[in-house]
Order: structure tokens, then C-alpha cells, then sequence
């Protein structure tokens, strides 16, 4: 297998897309999907009439029959669903969730893989969101089923995953300790998760390569030394990429503009990676060829790079949005604010401010607080020992009366569906309400007008490798290893 000299960001919900990363991977580069809530995207697809037909190609190809005629017989609409209707809601995830739930989880993730890695032998992985705990297992186990190569998980401390890929790999039960809010030393909470409930036909799996996504080299040496298994190597994020950021290292504070202050601790320190002697990639403002030379001289295999692949053709943003954040840039008015309130997960996260965003405050005042999604909820300690789960974004009486602080429902928005939006999957109320989309992108968005130019307001993820590697030695453009 090769090491990558351009990682593209696994930008959720559904932007980065089984068309972007297989694009990507073609190219020879790795393409890399979002496992952020596949579950609901597959469902969503599924009701809006799967067109193409690409989904039910993927389904079918799915080796257990059982799984593939249950979704489709849950989901599928022919021809689609009215516009105006509103999707069938898929059940929210549980300490112990339904065999339906999980079926639809692990059929999800297998197809967004299976349609990346279609019509090449280019190398494609999924990213994950550690602070997303209940879902990882079946989600993992799909990915590895469609025979995904890479695994990266970030936005939390991933130290159980490379063990329980070790142990998927052979089919074996696994468990993951969850992490509740309220709970005491000696409680242990965890999900479980058995592959062989599934019929199989293949005694083993391909382990796929792990990739931690960390800020730090403190981290990575701590998950270096005390994962449960081998780490292959690190994502290293700077706090100006995209998405979910971690927080400043002396605690959030903001400046007059209300975004959180970094300061020099919270720079890379790229020789510390390097001495760890691990395959590192750097992110958050290295996508550019000065970026890109910058990080191979530094010692890094190379770049992460998602703001740029966000807007491009194959993207899952709509094109609508992707027209006006485009038309930003070249005008030169394109703003990414970093909200310390935005999202659930407690981390700050990047928005842009485009037209009936939720980022603009005026409509995020107006909006109907719900979750109905819940991916982002915290899991807690309740009163009787059980685990129960709440979220700022969720109606504020209803996050108080489970135990939660008022002070913390202020400024949250609902990533859930607001990023659903984003891609075109939103839902329809039966109030008429339909939560507007949610931006996001790196501080470095301006470089998109150095490939769209004057002329031009599209471009493709061909046009952002070609960007990438045009400064850099032929050398270096193949730099991929063999080990």
C-alpha cells in the first residue's frame, strides 16, 4: 500500500462524498469519505428516489441479503418523495441500538466506501468523529466490509481504535468505553459490537491503516505509546482548518470579535512529529503548493487539504451554496468565523457567514430548537445509574429538566441538521420549518480564487491537485513509499 502525498479532508456531513474521494483517489492521491451520519444520508438518498441508481447498485453488491432487502424495504421510494414531504426519521443511536439501526449503520458506511473505491485500485479511507461514540462500531465494521484502506478519526482521543480494528480485522467482538458525563471511576460504560451475528463470508478483514487527527505532539506521543494497537501515523491540524478545532491549550477565552484566542503553544511543532518517526501529514493552512513544499521539507509526508475540495464540483455541497461562496472569494468579502459556542461537541467550530446561513444571527434566533437527529448529544449520568442523553441545541426546558445548565444552550446551533442542509437533505417540517444550511471551512478559504480565477466560477478536484502540485519537483509530486 502508498503513502499519500495529499490526504483530502473527510469534511461531514456528506460533503466529502463517494464522488469527491473517488475523483481524489483515480488521481492517485487519498480520497477520503465522511462517516458522519451515513446512517440518515443513506436513508435520505434512498427517499429522494436514488436516480442514478448508484445506491442500490451498492446495496446490492452488500453480502448479506437480509441487511440490504431490510433498508431497502424501510427506505427506498421510487421515483422519490415529494418535496414537500418530510423524510422517514431514522431511529436516534442507543447504549444498545436497534438490529434495524445498526443493519442501516453498517450498510451505510459500506456503500459510501464500496462507490469511492469504484472503477480504480486508488487507495480511500473514512473519517470519523471521535466525539461521535455510538455509531463508530457498526460504522468501522462497514468500512472495512467495502475494504476501506485508510481510517483517521479526530476531534477527541481515539485510543481504542487501532485495537479494535486488530480485532474487526478477524471478526471478533469488540466493546468501547463511552464517555458519560456524571459518571465515577469505576463505571463502565461501553457499546459492544459483534461481527459474527453477521453472515460473513470472509474469515478475515483488511486492517486498515489508522490515522489520528491531533493538534498536538503531546497527544501523539501519548497515542503513540498507549493505543490499544498500532498507530500508522498523524494528521497534524492546525487550529485554522476547517470543521471542528481543538480548543486553545489555556482554555477558551475570546478576543473582541468573539472568537477564541490561540496562542504559541498552540503552533505545530513539527520536529517533535518528526522524531516521533511515524508518517505525518500537515492541515489547517498548508493547501497551497508553498503549503505543500513547506510540509515535505518540514519532514511530512505531505498535506491534508479539505477547504479547497470543499467547493469544487464533486463536493456534496449544494451548488447554490458553492456558486455564492465562490462569487465571496473572488470579490474578496469571504469570511470564516471560528465560534466557540456553534457546536454541541463542546469544540470550536468554524462557520462561514453566506445568505439564510445559520451562522447569521438573525436566523439562528428565529429557528425552532429541536433534535431529532442527535448525534452531537452528551451522554450522562442519570439520578437511577442509567445513561442519558442531552444536547444544548436541543430546546432549552428540555436540556435543563435533564440535568443540563441553561447558561450552556446559549449560541448552540444544530450542526445535526444544519449541515444536512448543506448538502442538499433537509428536512421538511410539518410546520413548514426547514433548518437553513451551516458553513464550514478553513481560515485559508481566499486561496480558492488562486484556481477559479476571474473567468472561472467552478472548478474540479483534478484542478485542485494540479494547483497543489504545481510548485513542487516531479520527485515529490510521486512522492509515495512503498513500506
Amino acid at each position: 500500500m502508498l503513502y499519500p502525498t495529499i490526504i483530502q479532508g473527510g469534511m461531514g456531513v456528506g460533503v466529502s462524498n463517494y464522488r469527491l474521494a473517488r475523483a481524489v483517489s483515480k488521481a492517485g492521491q487519498l480520497g477520503v469519505v465522511s462517516g458522519t451520519m451515513l446512517d440518515t444520508v443513506l436513508a435520505r438518498r434512498l427517499q429522494d428516489g436514488d436516480l442514478d441508481g448508484l445506491m442500490r447498485r451498492a446495496i446490492y453488491s452488500f453480502p448479506v441479503k437480509e441487511i440490504s432487502d431490510r433498508v431497502l424495504n424501510d427506505y427506498y421510494i421510487e421515483g422519490g418523495k415529494s418535496p414537500d414531504a418530510p423524510y422517514k426519521a431514522v431511529p436516534m443511536h442507543t447504549m444498545c441500538s436497534s438490529d434495524a439501526l445498526i443493519s442501516l449503520t453498517i450498510l451505510a458506511n459500506y456503500v459510501e466506501v464500496f462507490l469511492a473505491k469504484d472503477g480504480h485500485d486508488g487507495i480511500v479511507g473514512i473519517n470519523y468523529l471521535t466525539k461521535i461514540e455510538l455509531p463508530t462500531l457498526p460504522s468501522i465494521f462497514g468500512a472495512m466490509l467495502a475494504g476501506v484502506d485508510y481510517i483517521l478519526m479526530g476531534a477527541g482521543i481515539p485510543r481504542a481504535i487501532p485495537g479494535i480494528l486488530d480485532l474487526l480485522s478477524e471478526k471478533k467482538p469488540v466493546s468501547m468505553r463511552i464517555d458519560v458525563e456524571g459518571s465515577k471511576p469505576d463505571d463502565n460504560f461501553t457499546v459492544n459490537f459483534d461481527p459474527g451475528k453477521f453472515e460473513i463470508p470472509s474469515p478475515t478483514l483488511k486492517r486498515p491503516r489508522f490515522l489520528a487527527i491531533v493538534s498536538s505532539s503531546v497527544l501523539a506521543q501519548s497515542l503513540a505509546k498507549k493505543s490499544s494497537g498500532t498507530v500508522d501515523g498523524f494528521v497534524v491540524e492546525h487550529h485554522c482548518a476547517g470543521g471542528h478545532n481543538a480548543p486553545p491549550r489555556g482554555g477558551i477565552t475570546t478576543d473582541a470579535n468573539g472568537e477564541p484566542i490561540y496562542g504559541p503553544k498552540d503552533e505545530i511543532d513539527t520536529e517533535s512529529f518528526r522524531r516521533l518517526g511515524l508518517p505525518f501529514w500537515l492541515a489547517g493552512g498548508y493547501g497551497s503548493p508553498e503549503g505543500l513544499k513547506l510540509a515535505l521539507q518540514a519532514g511530512a509526508r505531505g498535506i491534508q487539504a479539505g477547504t479547497l475540495f470543499a467547493f469544487c464540483n464533486e463536493s456534496g455541497i449544494t451548488t447554490s451554496i458553492k456558486k455564492k461562496v465562490v462569487e465571496l472569494v473572488k470579490n474578496g468579502s469571504a469570511e470564516v468565523f471560528t465560534d466557540p459556542l456553534a457546536s454541541a461537541s463542546s469544540y470550536p467550530f468554524k462557520v462561514v457567514p453566506v445568505d439564510t446561513s445559520l451562522s447569521e444571527q438573525e436566523i439562528y434566533l428565529s429557528r425552532d430548537r429541536i433534535c431529532d437527529l442527535g448525534y452531537l448529544r452528551q451522554a450522562y449520568k442519570k439520578e437511577d445509574g442509567n445513561v442519558g442523553f442531552r444536547c444544548p441545541g436541543e430546546p432549552v426546558d428540555a436540556f435543563v429538566r435533564k440535568g443540563g445548565l441553561e447558561v450552556s444552550t446559549c449560541g448552540r446551533k444544530c450542526l445535526c441538521n444544519g449541515l444536512m442542509s448543506t448538502v442538499g437533505l433537509e428536512q421538511v417540517r410539518s410546520s413548514g420549518y426547514v433548518e437553513p444550511p451551516l458553513v464550514t471551512a478553513g481560515k485559508y478559504l481566499p486561496e480558492i480564487a488562486r484556481i477559479v480565477s476571474e473567468f472561472k466560477d467552478s472548478y474540479s478536484a483534478e484542478d485542485v491537485l494540479r494547483f497543489l502540485f504545481n510548485q513542487v519537483k516531479q520527485q515529490q509530486n510521486k512522492q509515495a513509499l512503498l513500506i
